[in-house]
């Protein structure tokens, strides 16, 4: 998937901390198809979708979907092969 539509990481680094309680954009993550190591606020995000679509920077397979639910959200873990924080 090669397009301009896409913004980094950052661009959900608010939801993701009200989602988990803690800032996520220096978090490494591994892609599950091609086992490319990023910080969070590498990967491609993409708010067009119906729910926030993250994808791997390197692939663009889809690492994590988050869709608002009518009172908290649910993030599915599609392609991330794991998520290393940093200091917890």
């Amino acid at each position: 998937m090669s397009d301009d539509r896409h913004l980094d990481g950052n661009a959900v680094g608010g939801l993701l901390l009200e989602i988990f309680g803690r800032e996520m954009t220096a978090e490494l993550e591994c892609c599950g198809h091609c086992r490319a190591v990023n910080p969070v606020a590498a990967v491609h995000v993409y708010l067009e979708a119906p729910g926030v679509v993250v994808r791997c920077p390197a692939c663009s397979t889809v690492l994590m979907v988050i869709t608002e639910l009518e009172s908290s959200h649910r993030v599915t873990f599609e392609g991330l092969r794991w998520i290393e924080p940093t200091k917890w």
